[in-house]
């Protein structure tokens, strides 16, 4: 197994043995993952945005808008597996072509959905046509942060590659703020909606043209960056794969899917719920609102780029064990009583402020958990992030409904502090997940006596 200083060689001597220079391709193929991360969001976003001129313009309710919203979670958390497997029976190449061009055509026609419909016509039509959206955008990340990254990227960069796609996607959820909103104020949510639809085409067009699922098949990558990418793989990337019943029902990563639930509940916190929360309860003008939006989302998406460097840093120094948990587990505490905080201040720039730090503390600890996943899985990442990603937006499901029930019963107060409690549970799972131990190991050893805590959560 080659350590973080070997690597660092076998780079320096790629680069410059015998005169020649590795290509460097690969930052081109995850410039197009941060790029489809971006549209993804933005496709996926603007119905936030767009809720309250919705809920006005088809007469649906808080509840109703929640089934809706709900709706694409649900099918994006169930078909994060199935997701996986059809990277793993096309190819990233062919699958996400043809995906992107059915988020083309779901986004396109949730924007027909006419006015004048009974309202449970409407809703069962936006729940159908957002339940869609969710399952064809559900294997973006599997396939292209779980599949591509582990193919294009050397380990060492597995945290910043998958950092640089969760900036593109606060990137384009930042621009949904006050695009968006423009547009939904200037020309309505249905012209919003078709005006964005056309960029998954552009992407299925970029991925196809410059997309291989193996870069040894690129005619744009030399030798010396192929040795580069291989390099420092570790023994996941060596080992043999283990059956897909073995591989899902691992303990560790059944362990860091739950945790990845309740970071992701904070997150789908602010995804569905922090515009109509500033605009409707905090009574924010929906101009403002929207630059506040897009400064929540900035904030993320720096936080995430700083949180993928210091997973890599701290993996490289410490061992990806430490280096994982410490990024997680720190940004996770953190941000518990900022979101507390965020609720109490009456000011609502105050408010706005504390709220966007808690969520860039959860947006911080996002590629520990990606990293973790491939570094446990190796060349079966994309199965094992699918599982871990399933967790993940199982808790928007769960969030979309729980929230405004909450806040009918408690208050709105309650309602966004109830995401502490899931930040605190999920740093605390943390303790029992070692990034540096390969599932295809623990497959083969013998199995120890399950049914105490200390077999549940294993502490270094």
């Amino acid at each position: 197994m080659i350590d973080a200083r070997g690597a660092q060689a076998m780079s320096v001597g790629s680069v410059h043995a015998g005169g020649e220079r590795a290509t460097s391709v690969r930052w081109r193929i995850v410039a197009w993952i941060v790029l489809a991360s971006l549209v993804a969001y933005v496709l996926r976003f603007n119905m936030s945005v767009a809720a309250p001129t919705m809920m006005r313009d088809l007469g649906l309710s808080e509840t109703q808008l929640g089934l809706i919203l709900g709706a694409f979670a649900w099918t994006y958390a169930l078909c994060q597996v199935p997701g996986g497997m059809l990277g793993d029976r096309f190819g990233p190449r062919r699958a996400m072509t043809a995906l992107f061009i059915a988020w083309f055509a779901t986004t396109a026609l949730m924007a027909s959905v006419p006015r004048g419909l009974p309202v449970l016509v409407a809703v069962a039509l936006l729940v159908i046509l957002r339940a869609a959206q969710g399952a064809v955008q559900a294997p973006l990340f599997p396939v292209t942060c779980g599949g591509s990254m582990f193919a294009w990227l050397p380990a060492r960069h597995w945290a910043l590659g998958n950092s640089l796609s969760t900036a593109g996607t606060t990137v384009g959820a930042a621009l949904v703020g006050p695009g968006v909103t423009w547009l939904v104020l200037t020309l309505g949510w249905r012209q919003s909606f078709f005006l964005v639809a056309p960029l998954g085409l552009l992407l299925a067009a970029i991925w196809w043209r410059d997309y291989r699922d193996e870069p040894s098949t690129h005619r744009g990558v030399n030798r010396l960056e192929e040795a580069l990418i291989t390099s420092g793989r570790g023994a996941a990337a060596r080992e043999a794969p283990v059956g897909w019943t073995r591989l899902l029902a691992d303990r560790e990563l059944l362990l860091l899917t739950a945790s990845y639930f309740c970071s992701n509940y904070v997150f789908y916190l602010f995804f569905n719920w922090f515009y109509y929360y500033l605009t409707e309860i905090r009574h924010v003008p929906a101009t403002t609102a929207g630059y506040f939006l897009a400064a929540q989302w900035t904030v993320g998406g720096v936080a995430s780029l700083a949180g993928g460097i210091a997973c890599d840093r701290l993996s490289a120094r410490l061992g990806p064990r430490t280096g994982c948990r410490a990024t997680a587990v720190g940004a996770l505490v953190l941000g518990a009583p900022l979101l507390i905080a965020g609720t109490l201040a009456t000011a609502p720039l105050w408010s706005v402020a504390l709220l966007s730090a808690s969520f860039g503390c959860v947006q911080f600890s996002d590629a520990a958990y990606w990293s973790a996943g491939m570094r446990m899985a190796g060349s079966q990442a994309q199965g094992a992030t699918g599982l871990m990603n399933t967790g993940g937006n199982v808790a928007g499901g769960v969030g979309a409904m729980l929230v405004p029930v909450l806040a009918a019963s408690f208050g709105w107060t309650v309602a966004v502090a109830s995401g502490a409690v899931c930040l605190l549970v999920g740093a605390v799972l943390w303790l029992g997940i070692r990034a540096d131990v390969t599932i295809q190991s623990r497959a083969v050893a013998q199995p120890a006596p399950s049914g105490s805590l200390r077999d549940t959560l294993v502490v270094s």
